[in-house]
């Protein structure tokens, strides 16, 4: 039996962790280890992950590499994150937990960022440490978590490295792309401004050799090669500085647009000005131009991939932390609120047992990373993950899953050293939860406010009917988001069934 054809039985036969239970975690949970499904040796793929910062859903049209993975995999078309921001976006994805798991809603201070994941030791649990103790080399490159300082040696000798990971090129503030600190395994090395110092391109050629390394060694691999790309200040690769000539940024309905019933942290926006559309048109043409750096990578990952002779035999991930909005909403570009704009992203997976050309409308979040991959691996992993497996759903298979997703934000954000810290007119909403099902989005903010939309007569987001709601529905409504934000472990995989 073909490698493809194994994987695809595999894949068919895994079942769903909905009975697990477990009892209520503590930080960090330390749960019993279950395994999805005894994968043999000889059926286990190779994982490339490409996570991007800040790509949103319309970005994707500039890319023609990630357009052929559509084409060769899976898409899910509903793919959300559990908080649209960096540190806590990232902190789910590598534990499979929702931010009231991990304590991790902001890029710093008391509730976020490097220190407080690392303190919390949720660094000991997460998919690297999984895929390295069932036999596979890892290997990280670029954006790890805000906060994080290459040079920083946590009180040992050499600079940190997190468990889990064989090979480690963690990058601190990098988002300019040039002039940046990587900690390579231990040993610090500073880059320059020389068009060779381009960051995405410095990456991609050490994900590249790793593969080769690897695949020479007989080893299964997962690597994740985490770019700052197309983040803020949106530095294109010097080949790409004059791309798009001329192009604007997309006019939706909803932008320049205020909601009906708008919360009061939107309410009081202005019409955008001649001035401010100049700069979104300019932002997203300079978004554009740097994603084309990400789409090589991508395709030299995948020549690498076939050179080295296991390209049959590895699934690719591309995927982005969170969306972003550029003029919807009358709001000047950012992220942070828990509009489509900024909570959907893409979410495209490839290789063995994949269905090729798959729309996937689920509710799948970030959180679902972490069990996947293990789930390919044939790792176990805690029982008290709140994630699921989509091998399921990439085999083409209908299994029973969750109604609705989570986001969780805390705000407003007004600290100066976070490179996400809103700009006036950008949008800090307060801490808000939401609940996104596959028709509405429900939101409940800390100041009392409500939104509810009803995506399926109103996709763009702009009539909050929450004032229209009998009491019995707003109460259905707070108690089923009540539950999910207050869920632990397993119980956070039946709390996400919501009805209607």
């Amino acid at each position: 039996m073909g490698f493809r054809l194994r994987v695809a039985g595999m894949l068919a036969a895994v079942s769903l962790l909905t009975s697990c239970t477990s009892p209520r975690p503590a930080e960090p949970a330390a749960s019993a280890a279950t395994a999805p499904s005894a994968a043999p040796a000889e059926t286990r793929p190779n994982i490339v992950f490409v996570l991007t910062d800040d790509l949103s859903m319309n970005l994707v049209q500039f890319m023609p590499h990630v357009r052929e993975l559509q084409r060769r995999g899976t898409t899910f078309t509903e793919y959300t994150v559990s908080n649209s921001l960096c540190c806590p976006s990232r902190a789910s994805l590598l534990t499979g937990k929702f931010p009231h798991g991990t304590g991790v809603f902001t890029n710093g201070g008391v509730d976020g960022g490097f220190a407080l994941f690392h303190r919390r030791g949720h660094e000991r649990s997460t998919f690297a440490t999984d895929l390295r103790k069932a036999g596979y080399r890892t290997a990280f490159l670029g954006k790890y978590l805000n906060r994080y300082q290459p040079e920083n040696t946590l009180g040992g000798t050499r600079a940190y490295v997190p468990p889990g990971w064989t090979d480690w090129y963690g990058a601190g503030n990098a988002y300019a792309q040039y002039d940046y600190v990587l900690n390579e395994n231990g040993t610090v090395h500073r880059y320059g401004s020389a068009p060779e110092d381009y960051l995405t391109d410095v990456i991609g050629a050490k994900a590249s050799a790793f593969i080769e390394a690897s695949a020479a060694a007989r080893t299964p691999f997962l690597v994740e090669v985490a770019t700052f790309a197309p983040h803020s200040p949106y530095t294109p690769a010097p080949r790409d500085a004059e791309a798009f000539p001329g192009l604007r940024a997309p006019r939706g309905p909803a932008f320049d647009a205020l909601p009906a019933h708008a919360p009061p942290w939107l309410a009081d926006r202005a019409p955008l000005t001649a001035e401010q559309k100049a700069e979104i048109d300019h932002v997203f043409r300079k978004r554009a131009q740097s994603v084309r750096s990400v789409d090589r990578l991508l395709a030299s990952l995948q020549a690498t991939l076939e050179r080295a002779g296991v390209a049959e035999d590895t699934v690719v991930v591309f995927s982005s932390d969170n969306g972003f909005h550029l003029g919807e909403y009358r709001l000047l570009p950012g992220k942070q609120t828990a509009f489509d704009t900024d909570v959907r992203a893409p979410l495209v997976v490839a290789g063995p047992g994949v269905r090729a050309g798959l729309r996937v409308a689920a509710p799948v979040q970030n959180i679902d990373l972490r069990p996947t991959f293990a789930g390919l691996a044939g790792a176990a992993v805690p029982a008290d993950l709140h994630g699921r497996d989509l091998r399921p759903l990439l085999s083409g298979g209908e299994p029973a899953w969750r109604t609705a997703a989570l986001i969780e934000h805390h705000g407003p954000d007004f600290d100066p050293a976070d490179p996400d810290r809103p700009r006036p007119g950008s949008g800090n909403p307060p801490s808000y939860a939401a609940l996104r099902t596959a028709t509405y989005t429900y939101v409940e903010y800390v100041d009392g406010a409500r939104e509810f939309y009803n995506r399926r007569t109103d996709p763009h987001q702009l009539r909050n009917l929450f004032p229209r709601l009998s009491p019995s529905r707003r109460a259905a409504l707070h108690t089923a988001l009540k539950k999910l934000t207050t869920c632990r472990g397993a119980a956070c995989r039946t709390a996400d069934r919501v009805r209607g």
